[in-house]
């Protein structure tokens, strides 16, 4: 797999694909017509899409940046913007990805289009609805992942434990052996 799905929420894990982006170089995994196909179908919107094409990939980011907006807007408590807000809801005014009965089963057939237009209404869905207030952001420093917060008690800190919730513990893990080894050498 090129991507990463740590939400397990298509909109939110969208937003992922401009990873670190505090950092001075995000790493960008939406490069190319081909890796957007390629997060269309590992995220499993469509068992195939339509070649995308270069003017899809922008249509992918500009989608992504306003859904990213309207999330860090609802985490700060702010008014969501005008401008993403119509973006969002002009992808997802488009045709969905509407799944196929065939012999073999089930088939999910999609152009770029339809697969952004899937990806925004899950966006609505979200920041729309009552899970707007599960909305969280990890709090490991140079992730940026937003997700939706499930956990008894709400206080879940990582967007995935075996991502970022690992790194964090082990660092804290080090910090903690540091501080040992000093004390005992100090004392």
């Amino acid at each position: 797999m090129d991507h990463a799905f740590p939400c397990g929420n298509l909109s939110l894990d969208f937003i992922g694909t401009l990873r670190a982006r505090r950092d001075e170089s995000p790493t960008e995994m939406l490069t190319s017509p081909a890796q957007l196909d390629s997060w269309f179908d590992e995220s499993g919107i469509v068992d195939q899409v339509t070649a995308s094409r270069q003017t899809d990939v922008r249509a992918a980011v500009e989608l992504r940046e306003a859904i990213y907006g309207l999330v860090t807007e609802r985490l700060a408590g702010k008014a969501y913007d005008r401008t993403a807000m119509a973006l969002v809801n002009d992808a997802a005014r488009k045709p969905s990805v509407v799944p196929q009965l065939t012999r073999d089963g089930r088939r999910t057939d999609a152009t770029a289009a339809q697969a952004l237009s899937t990806v925004a209404r899950d966006a609505i869905n979200i920041l729309g609805g009552p899970e707007a207030a599960l909305l969280k952001e990890c709090s490991r420093p140079g992730c940026t992942q937003a997700y939706l917060d499930t956990s008894r008690g709400g206080r879940r800190e990582w967007c995935a434990m075996e991502t970022c919730g690992n790194k964090m513990k082990a660092a804290a893990y080090r910090a903690r052996k540091r501080n040992e080894s000093r004390v005992a050498t100090a004392g």
